[in-house]
């Protein structure tokens, strides 16, 4: 008789108990301190049945190569990456936006540089295919710069693979300035390494967004994990915009394992902030700018938002939240 009901409820609860095995999201992220709410998406993704498998990438366009065989759903980079992937084939779409802000253009101590346009003849240096790479570039024609990575031009470009490359190229003067993102600018600040000459967010791209980008096929094929899946991130996000101490404890102790001290995590959030948010238009005149420079390489370069900026789960998620815009 208690094999029998033993059964009988091993059925049931296949049936009605514990909740169907939880839908796995695999996610493409980035190592700095404005990521850090994607990265906290993991710790509470079981609330929406859901598994977030994170992988970490050395920078944004690392990642959509893996997106374009099937092994990310979701990734978080700046909006040059995005861009230049949808222009290059790779079928996602911008389902929010996740940060903002996050770039200096440092130069290093001894440089007496007080704008950008005080650099003629030096050396420049960032990371390639960054939203610091654009950003750059912006900065430049603004200030009436002309660059080249050979000699000739008022600036030489240097590219590097990683930002905290960057850090030292400038601390041992082998470059006069770079183009960084937070929080390793904030570090090279505190250590003496360099000091701000600018934020660069005074080009047609403003402040710059990063996206949350999720794959065509699971938006349209998985609509209800989908769903789920920007309920969480507005949750997460939430959560670090209303407890700023919890925000700052996971980055450093989770996301950085002790290496970033409370102060540098503070000035570095002050150069950036966490949103659900994508203004209207920001991808584009991203893309029309990546176009104009040449970066990206791009096939066919996005023309238009509506055919690939999709809010609508956003909002919904937004609305039974009660997030408000920031």
């Amino acid at each position: 008789m208690l094999t029998r009901l033993a059964a009988v409820a091993a059925i049931l609860a296949a049936i009605s108990g514990p909740a169907a095995a939880q839908d796995v999201v695999r996610l493409g992220n980035l190592k700095f301190a404005h990521y850090g709410a994607i990265s906290y998406m993991k710790e509470i993704a079981a609330k929406y049945n859901l598994k977030i498998d994170e992988k970490q990438f050395a920078k944004g366009a690392d990642i959509y190569p893996a997106m374009a065989v099937d092994q990310i759903d979701i990734a978080a980079s700046g909006a040059d990456g995005a861009v230049a992937a949808r222009g290059n084939g790779v079928k996602l779409l911008v389902v929010a936006g996740f940060a903002n802000g996050g770039v200096r253009i440092l130069g290093r101590p001894d440089l007496g540089a007080k704008s950008l346009a005080d650099v003629k003849g030096k050396k420049v240096a960032v990371v390639r295919g960054g939203t610091q790479d654009l950003m750059l570039l912006a900065e430049l024609e603004k200030n009436g710069l002309t660059w080249s990575e050979r000699p000739g031009k008022d600036v030489q470009l240097v590219y590097f693979n990683n930002y905290a490359d960057l850090n030292q190229a400038l601390a041992q003067k082998y470059v006069d300035v770079i183009c960084q993102s937070e929080p390793q600018s904030t570090q090279a600040i505190s250590n003496g390494w360099g000091y701000e000459i600018v934020k660069p967010y005074d080009t047609p791209v403003g402040v710059p967004y990063r996206p949350l980008v999720m794959t065509e096929k699971m938006y349209t094929e998985k609509p209800e994990v989908a769903a789920r899946v920007l309920k969480l991130f507005v949750e997460a996000t939430k959560t670090f915009i209303e407890k700023p101490d919890l925000a700052e404890k996971y980055v450093r102790e989770q996301v950085f394992k002790g290496q970033l001290s409370s102060k540098d995590f503070r000035d570095s959030m002050e150069n950036a902030d966490y949103t659900y948010d994508m203004p209207a238009g920001h991808m584009q005149v991203t893309a029309d700018l990546m176009h104009k420079y040449g970066l990206g390489k791009m096939v066919n370069p996005p023309k238009g938002d509506a055919e690939w900026v999709k809010l609508d789960l956003l909002e919904q998620a937004k609305t039974e939240l009660g997030a408000k815009t920031n």
